[in-house]
């Protein structure tokens, strides 16, 4: 066997064949793959091998057409088959819910490429006949979803691979990963050792086993999964003979299942429950476990089978022909954990995959794009194994996979702050602000509230597509901020320290804008090369060689193991996570400065404390508390970084004080809309990678004449050529429903861009939102249209910054 290689491939799944195909079809042709056993002898041998491409989300829905994608031209370049079945799927609306669900999807299957339509119920029993529900109000169809042989999908990679000169070697259990001194890799096997450069694990249910040999606790655990296939169906049969086409893969949410051909029978997958789910292999795959399955167990989902027959009355006539029960890799949000493992150089993964047909030709594709490119042409931080944070221990995983599979099925909704492992990580006034009504959601692990339920009105979330009361306790809190002043707690932000003797100089070239001076603050984007947002910082300079980071929740992990693997390694820069020692409350609105006065002695006039400075100080008896004068709802307001042990304190303090200032808590949601008004831009929505600087419209915190900085070559090009897209607002006329997120924007009745966030605006009346537009449409007053639950509602560009548009407001 070959003792190096330029990347080694551990594992011999659909997902590990499609990354050494894609390594090599981008020219790396010093690749190769290790197998413990054969090929496909993991979970993909036994899947069911479904692609269905349905996801609200505009990246993962273009990563799923890329699958597709990825295997048609497999099948063009080879001529193999590869058991590819584009048969369609047909989903069944029974609820008016999930009717709404599907509306809303079809606001943004077109941004993803996706053909889709919604079906009335008789189109629905026509598609599919063998199915008798009278509860059908429509079915959403898919005519290019379809299922692929697993095995042949594989082979077919492999091969292709290996002509384009990849390498494979199976019976090869790979023992240990080791770092050399020169950087390499050795990658210790049964057959001996072979040094590489980039090493991607792809390892299923290994997966856990594998990170641990590297020192990573992934949040991944496999779970276990059965499907029945039936004896022959006689009206399958009478199909076949009229040549008549294979019926589409159905999902009725009236079983929590899947049914499809299976030649002249049918197989059917239902989704286990929450308490009927079995974990597999959480401390590590048995010994003894290899291409096995594990024994039937019908008991765990007999009451979905009753409901499958009683729509589909040819599946209880058929008899059950065979029983396939096994493992297969779940993560808390069921999607892979694709890109660079945190604290390692060139350590790639491709793991925690459920359903590893629908995702490999997508991972195989953009994975390969990051190693071998430095970027990919999507934004794909959805799944960067680096979302999750180190709350994700193997305890919380496991019941957040219960969670996720459990409830796979059921209707979710926009919004929805799911409950298992909660609370995990409580801030001092947790208790304090439960007593006030607050509604939790989480962040980064973090609780964190998102509304506050007051006179008597239930402490509790009831999502819906549509417009709730919700909204009205949501405005009420959001006037509160522009009219008298609100409390918001904001202690699940992301907290970074960073000092040292080169700690100026290095984030000079990190960051796009001008540094602030000791005592301001400055906001700071960390680019990609090639121009895109990675992480936006609140960066407030503490001292000449020291600087506090403030940015997102939700991407702790993520921006510290970026900033990380930007920073010297000759220890004149330090950089330490903050997260537990400090806490955040923000205080904003016209009165702030009324409610901060009472209660510390810092002098907050505009004269001695203007916008954008730092001051250190004690508030109440709360000492060493960072205040920084900014905040991201267009008030006056002051962002409170205290030690953590002081925030009950801070909070008592602070509520007393403002009772008769019109004081209000205030939740996330509430922010939403605010900062909307001010067309601020927020990380992971209007700020990714995918989008340059630039078309975001952050020019004027972006300093081209201040030297070399990430991405600045890039931005030069670009401004040079012209930016072709841009983020621009948006005012659209709703009612009852709102604009989410990824929906198309509509010109003249043409798609001509995509919604990147949105929300009601109780100050204006009417939905704002931020989208994505060619730049000669990006002009204010240019009449657009945007559909919501599938009616294309009217919307119109407008000037940035509706609400007080010279920011008077906030540097008052």
């Amino acid at each position: 066997m070959q003792t190096s290689a330029r990347v080694v491939v551990v594992g011999g799944g659909v997902v590990g064949a499609a990354v050494l195909h894609a390594l090599a079809l981008r020219g790396w042709h010093d690749v190769v793959l290790l197998e413990r056993t054969e090929l496909t002898a993991g979970s993909t041998w036994h899947a069911a091998g479904l692609i269905p491409s349905y996801a609200r989300s505009r990246s993962v829905g273009t990563m799923i057409a890329r699958s597709i994608r990825v295997y048609d031209e497999l099948r063009a370049s080879t001529g193999e088959d590869i058991g590819w079945h584009r048969c369609g799927q047909l989903r069944v609306a029974t609820s008016a819910d999930r009717l709404d669900e599907y509306r809303s999807y079809l606001d943004v299957a077109p941004v993803q490429g996706q053909r889709a339509e919604l079906l009335s119920p008789v189109e629905v029993r026509e598609l599919w006949p063998l199915l008798d529900d009278p509860q059908v109000l429509a079915g959403l169809y898919h005519p290019d979803d379809g299922h692929v042989a697993p095995a042949d999908l594989t082979h077919a990679l492999a091969r292709e691979a290996r002509r384009l000169g990849a390498a494979v070697h199976t019976g090869t259990e790979v023992l240990g990963l080791e770092r050399r001194g020169s950087g390499e890799w050795l990658v210790r096997t049964g057959r001996g050792d072979v040094a590489c450069e980039h090493v991607v694990l792809a390892t299923g249910n290994y997966a856990r086993q594998t990170g641990a040999m590297v020192g990573l606790d992934l949040p991944a655990v496999p779970i276990v999964h059965q499907y029945w296939i039936t004896d022959e169906v006689p009206e399958l049969v009478q199909r076949r003979q009229q040549g008549r086409p294979e019926l589409p893969i159905l999902r009725d949410e009236r079983f929590e299942g899947y049914l499809r051909e299976e030649g002249t029978a049918l197989l059917y997958g239902p989704y286990e429950r929450v308490d009927q789910l079995q974990l597999f292999a959480e401390d590590g795959v048995p010994s003894w476990f290899g291409a096995d399955l594990l024994p039937e167990d019908f008991d765990a989902v007999a009451d979905q089978w009753q409901e499958a027959v009683e729509v589909v009355p040819a599946l209880g006539r058929a008899g059950l022909r065979s029983n396939v029960r096994g493992p297969f890799q779940m993560t808390p949000d069921e999607l892979p954990l694709m890109g660079p493992a945190w604290g390692l150089e060139n350590v790639w993964l491709a793991e925690g995959v459920p359903g590893g047909i629908l995702w490999a030709g997508a991972i195989g594709h953009h994975l390969s794009a990051l190693i071998v490119e430095g970027g990919t042409d999507i934004d794909v931080l959805e799944l960067d194994p680096r979302r999750f944070g180190e709350h994700a221990t193997k305890e919380w995983t496991r019941e957040k996979v219960r969670e996720a599979w459990g409830t796979h099925a059921l209707q979710h909704y926009p919004g929805e702050e799911r409950p298992a492992s909660r609370p995990q990580k409580t801030a001092s006034g947790y208790d304090l602000l439960t007593s006030r009504g607050a509604v939790w959601g989480v962040r980064d692990g973090w609780e964190v509230p998102t509304w506050f339920a007051r006179d008597g009105v239930p402490a509790r979330d009831r999502p819906s597509w549509r417009w709730t009361e919700l909204g009205r306790h949501v405005a009420d809190e959001a006037a509160a901020v522009r009219e008298a002043v609100g409390l918001v707690d904001l202690t699940c932000l992301t907290r970074l320290e960073v000092e040292g003797p080169g700690a100026a100089a290095w984030l000079d070239r990190v960051l796009a804008g001008r540094l602030p001076e000791p005592g301001q603050v400055r906001l700071g984007h960390q680019l990609t090369p090639q121009g895109g947002v990675l992480a936006e910082h609140t960066v407030a300079r503490l001292a000449q060689d020291r600087f506090y980071l403030v940015s997102a929740p939700g991407a702790g992990r993520l921006t510290l193991d970026e900033l990380r693997r930007a920073a010297p390694t000759d220890g004149s820069v330090r950089l330490r996570d903050a997260g537990h020692e400090r806490g955040c409350l923000s205080v904003a609105g016209p009165r702030a400065r009324d409610l901060l006065s009472r209660v510390t002695q810092v002098d907050l006039s505009t004269e001695a404390f203007p916008w954008l400075a730092l001051r250190t100080g004690s508030v109440g008896t709360a000492d060493d508390v960072r205040l920084l004068r900014v905040g991201s709802t267009g008030e006056l307001g002051w962002e409170l970084h205290h030690p953590a042990g002081y925030q009950r304190h801070l909070l008592e303090l602070l509520l007393a004080a403002g009772e008769d200032l019109g004081l209000r808590l205030v939740g996330l949601r509430a922010l939403e809309p605010l900062r909307l008004e001010k067309s601020y831009r927020a990380v992971r929505r209007d700020l990714t990678p995918e989008l340059s600087a630039l078309q975001s419209g952050l020019e004027r915190f972006v300093a081209l004449d201040k030297g070399d900085f990430v991405g600045r070559e890039a931005l030069l090009a670009q401004q040079e050529a012209g930016v072709p897209t841009r983020i621009v607002p948006l005012a659209v006329d709703t009612d009852g429903a709102s604009v989410l997120g990824h929906e198309g924007v509509y010109h003249d009745g043409r798609l001509v861009g995509r919604v990147t966030s949105g929300a009601h605006s109780a100050t204006f009346g009417h939905d704002l939102a931020l989208a994505l537009l060619h730049t000669e449409l990006g002009v204010p007053g240019t009449d657009l249209e945007v559909p919501v639950l599938g009616e294309r509602r009217p919307a119109r560009v407008i000037e940035e910054s509706p609400y007080d548009p010279g920011g008077e407001r906030l540097r008052a």
